[in-house]
């Protein structure tokens, strides 16, 4: 059975990114791994009065996360599609491939934000990163163009 393994951050994207894996899925007779990891907050040396409230902050992010994936697989197994939920805590990178790897995934089906590059060179790019250190096929869904003004 094919494995499509599909990180989910709850952005504009998802519903992209999982309709293309649904779609990956019914036509290889496959399964989902929907995958969600939350990085937690970078906490530097002055903020650290506010340290206490990290675990709030990341607990409070993980329930909402596991609803929203609730969601997702309930909708996906109504389509009859066999779906398996994971949660993390940690880089999205690095997750995102020792998942691959783990569930032994054949695809894995990811949406890009579409930043500029000067972004991604500040801030960094899961899909790049992904994409650069995937040891199978990788699906990148894009993120919808923003309508511009014409002149």
């Amino acid at each position: 059975m094919t494995t499509v393994l599909t990180p989910v951050d709850f952005s504009g994207i998802t519903n992209s990114v999982v309709s293309q894996a649904i779609a990956l899925a019914k036509a290889t007779g496959g399964r989902i791994v929907l995958l969600n990891v939350l990085q937690p907050p970078v906490i530097t040396s002055e903020y650290g009065p506010f340290m206490e409230n990290i675990g709030e902050i990341v607990l409070v992010g993980e329930k909402a996360a596991a609803k929203q994936l609730a969601r997702l697989e309930e909708s996906l197994t109504a389509q009859g599609i066999e779906t398996e939920t994971l949660q993390l805590t940690g880089t999205p990178v690095t997750n995102i491939l020792k998942q691959a790897e783990k569930t032994q995934a054949d695809y894995i089906v990811m949406g890009s934000h579409g930043h500029t590059a000067f972004y991604d060179l500040l801030v960094g790019s899961t899909t790049h990163g992904v994409l650069l250190r995937a040891t199978c096929p990788v699906v990148i869904v894009p993120a919808a163009k923003k309508k511009g003004r014409k002149k």
